[in-house]
């Protein structure tokens, strides 16, 4: 009989916590093993296989050290913060990602796509939107869209948002645009605009439980994985 995955979940207080415990329970081959919050001891989720952060990157990095396997959708980590998180990926097994909607890991498939068909000829601009509550911008997932895009077109230059005298448009820059307001979810398009025609892919995420769920996915996938650095491309097999 095949043992059953047990899940820590951090943050279990907060709009995603307590997603991912409702995802976590109504998925019959896991266990909700631990949930805990800010204050309380983070040393349960030694006793489950795999633990799920969706917290700031503080205290994401200080779970670290109690975690056997981790799920990570924390974003607005700086470099420093993410070497730290790839030095711990050499003892345990890690699956970090800015966003585990399955529909959106698809948009990034579906970006890099058109990225290398479209080339030089279009230009390329991101907008996200989300709920006034959310404290980082751009968004993870739309600094991943830009990455995968430049990846293709092999620049570096990105622009956040534009005001003034911002002269001609540079080729091959890649503009960010972040909205926030109200309760949205989460919403992110990339344009690809060029002369006569406009390609835009979006995804809209009406329910947490669209991350929520692919997290749990990851997190079944990653029990008994060996230490390592993971993203949900590799979940999904689409590398």
């Amino acid at each position: 009989m095949t043992a059953v995955t047990k899940i820590a979940v951090a943050g279990s207080g907060g709009r995603m916590g307590r997603t991912i415990i409702e995802a976590v329970k109504a998925d019959g081959s896991v266990e909700l093993g631990a949930a805990f919050d800010v204050g309380d001891d983070a040393a349960v989720a030694a006793k489950c296989d795999v633990l799920i952060d969706f917290t700031r990157p503080e205290g994401t990095l200080a779970h670290l050290q109690h975690a056997r396997a981790m799920v990570i959708g924390t974003t607005g980590f700086s470099a420093s913060q993410k070497n730290q998180v790839e030095e711990a990926a050499r003892r345990i097994p890690i699956v970090m990602a800015a966003n585990f909607a399955v529909g959106v890991n698809a948009v990034y498939k579906l970006a890099e796509t058109a990225a290398r068909i479209l080339g030089d000829g279009y230009d390329v601009e991101i907008i996200e939107a989300h709920h006034r509550h959310k404290v980082d911008a751009p968004s993870g997932t739309a600094l991943k869209i830009g990455d995968v895009v430049a990846c293709v077109l092999r620049t570096k230059d990105f622009v956040h948002g534009r005001h003034g005298d911002t002269g001609e448009r540079p080729v091959r820059q890649i503009g960010y645009h972040a909205i926030r307001g109200g309760d949205i979810v989460g919403e992110h398009t990339v344009l690809f605009a060029g002369a006569g025609e406009r390609v835009e892919i979006t995804v809209r995420s009406q329910s947490r439980m669209t991350y929520a769920a692919g997290a749990v996915r990851a997190a079944k996938w990653l029990s008994g994985k060996p230490a390592g650095l993971y993203d949900m491309f590799d979940v999904l097999g689409l590398k």
